[in-house]
Parts: C-alpha cells; structure tokens; sequence
C-alpha cells in the first residue's frame, strides 16, 4: 500500500469542524490551541461554533480549514499513520506542507489568514466571479474563454476533475463564457457564492503582497515528497515548496493532473485530511482504482485508522 495524504481548500468549511477531534486527541487540541495563539484570537471557537457568516469570510475560512486539516493529520499521526506522499486543492496545500514539515503552524496560519485578506482585497466586490462548468471538455472551455474575454480575464480557475472545471475572473466575462460553454453542450454552468476570482490573472496583485510575507518564513525540505497542484510535478526542496505557494494564488489549480501524477507515482490510497470529502469524491471520479478514505472527525478517525490497520495487514 502506497499512502498520500490530501488536504481540502476553500469551499469545505462548516461550523463544527474540528471540535470532535479536539475533544478526543490531545494531539488535535494543541493545533487548536497553536493556532488561537499564533492569530491573537480564538480561531477554533470559530470553527467549532460559528457564526457561520463569520467563518464564511476568507481571511477566517482558510486559517480554519487549515487548523482543522492538521488537527487530523496529527491525529492520524497518533495513531500511527503517516503518508508517503502528500498534496493540497489550493489552500489545502499549505496543509500538506505542515504535515511534511515543511512549514510550522504558526507561520502557515498567519500566512494563510494574510493570504485570505490580499485576495478578498484584490477584487472589489461583486467585480469578480467564478462558475463551475459541468460535462464539457477543458478545450472547449479554454476557447470559450477566450472568445468571452473582450478585453476582460476569465480562465480555468480549478481543473477538478473530468468533467468538472471551474473559470474565473471578470463577473461579466465569467457570465459570458458560461453562456458558451452552454451553447457548446456544457450540462450546466453554475456560479459560485465565492467573495473574490481566485485563481485567475486578478490574483496578481495578492500574489506579490504575499509573496513578500513568504519570504520572510523559513521554509524546509519536505519530509515525504509533495505534488504541487500549481503544476502537479513532484516537489522535493523547499525553494520549490515557497515557490508553488506564491504561483498558485493566480494559477490554476490542475487537480486532476495532481492526482493522476500521484498514481503514476505508485499511489494506490488517499486520505482526504480535514472538513468535509470534496477531493474524496474528485479522486474517485479522476480514477476508480484507488481506494479513498477520509478524516474529519473523531468516528472516520477511527474507522479510517482500523481501514488502514487492515490493508496493513492483509
């Protein structure tokens, strides 16, 4: 059995999240308890509470899932289950970072918390959208965007999955490639309740005001290889590892190639780390081979870690 570790980015957060795994592992309480201290206020009441308006917010959502993400890592870990390969959707990859050791969870829950406000204030409001364009191939959906363009961005913000990519970028642009994609025999075409155009040429001003903030973060080598999924290439340094974080922000997120490289690279099993099981259906529809297990509670905790104790052993 060959294990990677997958992490959740935005969109996963619900109230809740965490406070299970940080009732029953000691482990999952101190991540929450770094995190509160690290951001000067208390994150995980966030999570665990609500309101859900606030934990909406981008500069509150990716800290969370962040916290979340490794809270369960670390539980895993004390149980005794560690990855060989790790990788992130967007946000999430900051989470497989922590976990390889790369960064420390002060400097990633910071970060990402400063990395949510430069997005958010990137885009006016209401200036920028994304949409999820369902059953319509990434050539098709490339050449509606660049006929919808006229002047404005709109671009593949997130290569999901066969049949699931999500554009971004001018509100008005976005609307007119989902009518092209439409025409061109999408099944459907769905704007997202997004606050900014993540991912898309847009993002640039936030990627240079974060990329300031990164290099001020020690960085080191990963413990267990990542596949970045600004490029999905194997990354095993940790310039390399910084670098993707900064690319990222106005690349596309090319999550089907990320996984698909990981089962070239011998992956047979991936856990889905933190809230919510996206990546678990994602990684199912990009290749039915694999088996797929997910932790974001203290019960798959512990169905997940008997699943895999099993496998072990089999």
């Amino acid at each position: 059995m060959t294990l990677a570790f997958v992490f959740p980015g935005q969109g996963s957060q619900k109230a809740g999240m965490g406070r299970s795994l940080h009732d029953a592992v000691p482990e999952s309480r101190a991540v929450f308890d770094e995190a509160d201290g690290a951001l000067g206020f208390p994150l995980s009441r966030l999570c665990f509470e609500g309101p859900e308006d606030q934990l909406q917010l981008t500069t509150n959502t990716q800290p969370a899932i962040l916290a979340t993400s490794v809270a369960a890592a670390r539980a895993l870990a004390a149980r005794g289950v560690e990855p060989q390969w790790v990788a992130g959707h967007s946000l999430g990859e900051y989470s497989a970072l922590v976990t390889a050791g790369v960064l420390s969870l002060r400097d990633a829950v910071v970060a990402v918390r400063r990395r949510g406000q430069y997005m958010q204030e990137a885009v006016p409001v209401g200036e920028g959208a994304m949409a999820a364009i369902l059953a319509l191939d990434l050539a098709a959906i490339e050449q509606a965007c660049r006929e919808a363009a006229q002047g404005q961005v709109v671009s593949p913000a997130n290569i999901n999955s066969p049949g699931q990519v999500v554009i971004a970028g001018h509100a008005a642009a976005v609307d007119r490639a989902s009518e092209l994609c439409k025409k061109a025999g999408a099944k459907r075409a769905i704007r997202l309740p997004v606050s900014a155009p993540f991912h898309c040429a847009l993002m640039k001003p936030a990627q240079e005001r974060l990329a300031r903030d990164l290099e001020g973060i020690t960085f080191s080598a990963p413990s267990v290889p990542l596949v970045n999924n600004v490029d999905a290439v194997v990354v095993r340094a940790a310039e390399a590892c910084r670098d993707g974080l900064v690319r990222q922000v106005s690349g596309t997120v090319r999550w089907q190639e990320s996984v698909e490289r990981l089962v070239r690279e011998g992956v047979d099993t991936f856990v889905e780390v933190g809230p919510g099981t996206v990546l678990a259906g994602l990684v199912k529809k990009i290749d039915k081979g694999v088996r797929v297990l997910s932790v974001e509670d203290s019960a798959s905790l512990e169905a997940t870690a008997a699943a895999l104790q099993e496998m072990r052993t089999a």
